[in-house]
């Protein structure tokens, strides 16, 4: 039998959640995960690595980096969590820094995505051109044009730098152990 005269009820039922209005959590990065970056924002969009470099050129000496992460924000790394506390408490005029856990949500994301290549910058060591030297003349069978006290010179700052190394191991060993 067919009903005609009897009309459907359609019941509308009000979303639990609100899908469209969800935004990704914050990503929380405390100070202790990342403490040698900070994050280096609100200047001018035409700043260029250089420039940045230059208003840090102080730390520079000591490992200094920067990761740019879009035109007015970059992350800076330091050696080590003191300069970069230090890079903090010091006042700039084109730049403003504040720690990573603070950071904009941008900045959080990339140092928490390259957080392997964020360690602290370490200075290069102390480099010599002799065993290269030696290398190539031996590979190519030629006679080095270098003078005997330019050998031996070169020998005695290798054998300092190696005394001044073992030095400090034995120094920072000493100091682990409580020994004077």
């Amino acid at each position: 039998q067919l009903s005609g005269g009897e009309k459907r009820r359609e019941s509308l039922q009000s979303p639990r959640f609100d899908y469209y209005g969800a935004e990704p959590a914050a990503l929380d990065l405390s100070d202790a995960e990342l403490p040698h970056v900070i994050e280096i924002y609100d200047f001018p969009s035409d700043f260029r690595t250089e420039d940045l470099l230059r208003v840090f050129c102080s730390y520079q000496k000591k490992g200094f980096d920067i990761k740019w992460v879009d035109d007015t924000h970059a992350l800076g790394i330091f050696s080590s969590p003191i300069a970069a506390r230090d890079a903090l408490s010091t006042k700039h005029l084109m730049v403003k820094t504040r720690p990573l856990s603070q950071a904009t949500r941008a900045s959080k994301a990339k140092a928490r995505a390259y957080a392997d290549y964020l360690q602290p910058a370490k200075e290069r060591p102390e480099t010599s051109a002799a065993l290269a030297r030696r290398l190539v003349i031996g590979a190519l069978g030629v006679r080095s044009n270098q003078t005997r006290a330019q050998r031996d010179a070169e020998r005695r700052k290798l054998q300092e730098a190696r005394e001044r190394k073992r030095l400090e191991n034995k120094q920072r060993e000493d100091a682990w152990e409580g020994r004077d």
